[in-house]
């Protein structure tokens, strides 16, 4: 048997009055995704254990099939792990986002999903200006840089908000606070200063960009997590592919093989078409592929509906049609978003997300289409999103 996972990263949502009080699941066109929720199973999981934040972190790691309840210890560890950097005990981790902060407003929690260049452009004068042997920034993909802080254990007491819970807000109530806080308040100020007349910015001001204004640091650990391999929990060579730092962390965290598609990346530009089929390819050597796309949850925090429905059919239409229509004679398929990211709110929510299990000894339960009022109607809820791979694996 093999076995495909495809993640639609923020994909679920809520309904959007101005568009007939429907989600973007419901608005986006997917005959390959609603052929499969005819003829299979689906129904609504809970990839968010009580009490804990709904980020893809929580919510990816139960879909690889870990409780985060057991093994969660924050984002940026994760992240860190992708990058190769080195973590022992007494540093603390952040994650660090260049954003745009304009009189008092969090106008760009990306920075106006500055590029990935531009960002390891911002990290290296940030290290040259502020930098020094207890405070280094590390570049990664896009906005999603990581700072390592030595001798500060206090600051990973401290209560941090992530910027894109706050889009469109005033920035007052939700400034670090708490044991620590002030050092953390500190660098954010002062890298105001380092990006102020930074190059990047004047040409990014000049092309009528969002600049970045400073830096804002949230998604605090001093702790790695420790996942047992995913060989040794379900007994099957895994691999996984994604354009983002997160999933390749989780991915190493776990022992899978991180495949290397050209083409694939975190937004809109993705070749969803060469990392679908890279995707199915790589089951020549393994068992299971988990197929990440970031593309909805970026438009999902930008608020741009179109975007998001876009993304979601492009998924339909060029990577789960080849899932769909792959030749094997033992394959199972599941598909599912890790949480919603609804257009209106432009953050992540806790509520179940649809999700459907395809192929050998799946039988259909009356889902029409794979939405989330579809999945609702099947009755089917689990509320363990981590169980979900081994219904997938073991049935």
């Amino acid at each position: 048997m093999k076995y495909v996972v495809l993640i639609m990263d923020g994909s679920a949502g809520l309904q959007i009055p101005e568009r007939g009080g429907k989600t973007s699941l419901e608005l986006a066109r997917t005959p390959n995704l609603d052929a499969m929720a005819s003829s299979g199973m689906v129904g609504l999981g809970h990839n968010v254990p009580p009490g804990m934040d709904p980020d893809s972190a929580v919510a990816c790691m139960s879909i690889f099939g870990y409780d985060p309840a057991v093994y969660y210890t924050g984002r940026s560890p994760i992240e860190a792990k992708s990058l190769g950097i080195d973590f022992t005990q007494g540093e603390v981790l952040f994650r660090c986002n260049p954003v745009t902060i304009q009189n008092g407003i969090m106008v760009s929690h990306s920075a106006g999903s500055i590029s990935t260049e531009e960002g390891h452009q911002l990290m290296a004068a940030l290290n040259e200006q502020l930098g020094n042997d207890k405070i280094h920034f590390y570049p990664g993909v896009s906005y999603r840089n990581i700072l390592k802080v030595k001798g500060a254990p206090d600051t990973a007491q401290a209560v941090l908000t992530p910027p894109h819970d706050i889009p469109g807000k005033p920035i007052a109530e939700y400034l670090p606070r708490g044991k620590g806080s002030g050092y953390i308040m500190d660098l954010m100020t002062r890298s105001e200063a380092v990006f102020k007349d930074h190059p990047v910015n004047k040409k990014r001001i000049a092309q009528g960009k969002l600049p970045a204004t400073g830096i804002w640091l949230f998604w605090v650990s001093d702790k790695m997590p420790s996942l047992p391999p995913f060989k040794e929990v379900y007994s099957l060579k895994a691999a996984v592919t994604t354009g983002v730092d997160l999933l390749r962390g989780l991915g190493e965290f776990s022992g899978m093989k991180l495949l290397q598609i050209p083409g694939v990346t975190d937004g809109p530009d993705n070749n969803y078409a060469a990392q679908g089929q890279g995707g199915l390819d790589s089951l020549k050597d393994y068992d299971i592929v988990i197929i990440h796309i970031e593309a909805p949850d970026e438009a999902g925090h930008a608020g741009l509906v179109d975007k998001k429905i876009e993304a979601i059919e492009k998924i339909d239409a060029e990577v789960v049609s080849r899932i769909r229509n792959w030749k094997q004679d033992k394959l199972r398929i599941q598909v599912m978003s890790d949480h919603p990211t609804p257009v209106k709110a432009r953050v992540h929510t806790s509520d179940p997300v649809p999700f459907l299990l395809w192929g050998i000894g799946f039988k259909a339960n009356g889902a029409k289409r794979f939405t989330e009022a579809e999945a609702a109607k099947t009755g089917l809820m689990v509320d363990q999103g981590h169980k979900i791979m081994n219904t997938l694996i073991r049935g």
